[in-house]
């Protein structure tokens, strides 16, 4: 999965977009654009790749975003299965910095917007009180027009450039020479065990798809997703079997073995390991 290059405000003819999207499921593909972005997610969850940052992502999550970081929301496997009762649902905001000019980065009552700005090069996740008040001002920002969408991402702005509530999303800026490959790597990855999670995915094989050697595929694994790559697995794995248990009326060895797990004692201890329940509890509880 290759990142693709695009340009915002020249598709969408517009220095300041917000657009209300419910699909499906997200399709963007890992990407990267020279416009600002702020994403707030209303339905869905799953994968968030935000430059060398790899973490789950719920209804809620709220990033800032600088220029140029490639990103992608991947909704969960659940979603791609024509479920209609689920949907992903986002508000987003596109622009660009250019829109207020040089003099305007110049004053000193911008000076915290600036920061901001510059801070958003990592990546910012937006939590807490400062969430909630955001969240209620996108849901009337989608219905705003003309002069009054530049009031509300004014307002916006200022409430982030105050805030206490942001989280780096990446420890440092993201530099696409170096870690372009990487990335390259890591997607490929998600992809293969998106493909292939039913059978006996080995550490010697995992490896060549990223195409290092095993030791080297483990430290950037772990790196990157800050878990071992047997942990990941094993979620991708148990998240498929809760789709098995509530939409199918298969056996307990059947959906391990459908899984990628040669016992059901195993599969149990890991299924409870994972969700705090075992699949039988699990199934009932589901209504099944």
């Amino acid at each position: 999965m290759k990142i693709e290059k695009t340009k915002i405000s020249s598709y969408l003819n517009s220095s300041i977009s917000v657009i209300s999207r419910e699909e499906s499921f997200f399709k963007a593909p890992f990407h990267s654009h020279p416009e600002l972005e702020l994403v707030y997610i209303k339905e869905s969850y799953g994968k968030r790749i935000v430059g060398n940052s790899v973490e789950h992502f719920v209804s809620g999550d709220m990033v800032f975003l600088g220029s140029d970081i490639p990103h992608v929301w991947l909704s969960d496997e659940i979603y791609y299965q024509g479920i209609s009762t689920l949907k992903a649902k986002a508000i987003v905001v596109y622009f660009s910095k250019d829109i207020f000019g040089p003099i305007f980065y110049e004053l000193k009552e911008t000076q915290k917007i600036n920061s901001l700005f510059n801070q958003a090069v990592r990546g910012l996740s937006i939590n807490g009180k400062t969430n909630e008040l955001i969240a209620k001002k996108l849901e009337k920002l989608v219905h705003k027009k003309n002069f009054e969408v530049i009031v509300g991402l004014f307002e916006i702005l200022s409430l982030l450039s105050e805030s206490t509530d942001l989280t780096f999303v990446n420890n440092e800026a993201y530099t696409p020479l170096n870690d372009q490959t990487k990335n390259d790597r890591l997607s490929d990855i998600f992809e293969y065990v998106k493909e292939h999670f039913k059978e006996d995915i080995s550490l010697v094989e995992i490896a060549k798809i990223a195409n290092l050697t095993p030791t080297s595929f483990c430290r950037m694994f772990k790196t990157k997703t800050k878990k071992h790559f047997v942990e990941y697995l094993n979620e991708i794995r148990v998240s498929n079997a809760c789709k098995y248990l509530i939409e199918t009326e298969m056996g307990m060895s059947e959906i391990a073995y459908q899984c990628g797990y040669k016992t059901a004692s195993n599969f149990n201890k890991l299924f409870k390991k994972l969700t705090g329940t075992t699949p039988k509890e699990y199934r009932k509880n589901a209504g099944n």
